[in-house]
């Protein structure tokens, strides 16, 4: 804005006649402007007090020592909410209510149903299970990956329903539970013997016959559990070691580790977590994503 004041001879300032109106007061030369608001401005201004206003006493509000103004129209957005589950849950029930009856086979056998068990397993999977398994069931260091044919327990519908019930040395008393010994840290096998049979077991992911030493100390302390060929045993929920699938790093120092002092997952039991629907839902889910027997 153009500056309208002149000055008198002793340098002090002096309005024009054309000069718009100030508030009275003016500081080293500086003068404060009176400029109205414009009339549009203050009528929104005042709408939207009257609305707050309003609103205020329509809708919950004011909060409270133990509680709070519900408003008069008696609104709740958690009401509201209970209502749509609700809702949900009802349209629901005439997919849900047959699985309470069936097993997980009978349901992965109809197509309908089976649509259905698969979108909610999957929900649930997300929810539950990613955190370790990864999203999808691809795995992680410690984790098992859910999409191959590689089943540490077995992976038919029914084997995959008790994993999920039960866990893997979980608190559950019908967990599943196996333990391999610590071969380094309780003096069961000495350094060099270790270096040899982490030698063999690598020689073995590859397909190769590995050294005879380290050969008679596998059949002495693995085949057991492992079986003669490293095969593995669903029994005793050890794993294959003669393929390039590796839980806990595929190494020569992550297999001289596990065999010094091993790592031992542990899964928690989902029964009485989920609902029987729910558990037989994600087995589903599961049993479709890799090598589901």
């Amino acid at each position: 804005m153009v500056d309208k004041t002149h000055y008198d001879t002793h340098g002090e300032s002096k309005p024009s006649t054309d000069s718009p109106k100030t508030m009275g007061h003016e500081w080293d030369g500086i003068a404060e402007y009176n400029n109205p608001l414009p009339r549009w401005w203050v009528i929104v201004f005042l709408v939207t007090v009257v609305w707050a206003v309003g609103y205020a006493v329509l809708m919950p509000s004011f909060p409270a020592a133990k509680e709070y103004f519900a408003g008069m129209l008696g609104y709740s957005s958690r009401a509201s909410l209970r209502g749509d589950i609700s809702s949900t849950a009802d349209a629901r029930a005439a997919w849900l209510e047959p699985m309470k009856t069936m097993d997980a086979p009978a349901i992965a056998a109809n197509s309908e149903l089976l649509q259905v068990a698969m979108r909610g397993g999957e929900v649930i999977f997300k929810e539950n299970c990613a955190a370790c398994h990864g999203i999808g069931g691809v795995g992680a260091r410690g984790y098992p990956a859910l999409v191959d044919d590689e089943w540490l327990w077995g992976g038919t519908l029914p084997e995959i329903v008790a994993t999920v019930v039960h866990g893997v040395r979980s608190e559950d008393p019908q967990a599943h539970a196996s333990l391999m010994p610590a071969f380094g840290r309780d003096g069961i096998l000495q350094r060099p013997e270790i270096a040899a049979l982490a030698d063999y077991v690598l020689a073995l992911s590859e397909g190769k016959k590995g050294a005879e030493a380290g050969h008679a100390l596998f059949e002495a302390n693995c085949a057991v559990c492992h079986g003669a060929n490293g095969e593995g045993t669903r029994e005793n929920g050890a794993p294959a070691l003669n393929n390039q699938i590796w839980l806990y790093g595929n190494s020569r120092n992550d297999i001289v580790a596990q065999i010094s002092n091993p790592n031992h997952g542990v899964m928690p039991a989902w029964g009485g977590r989920l609902s029987d629907v729910e558990i037989k839902q994600v087995a589903i889910y599961v049993h479709s994503l890799g090598g589901g027997q």
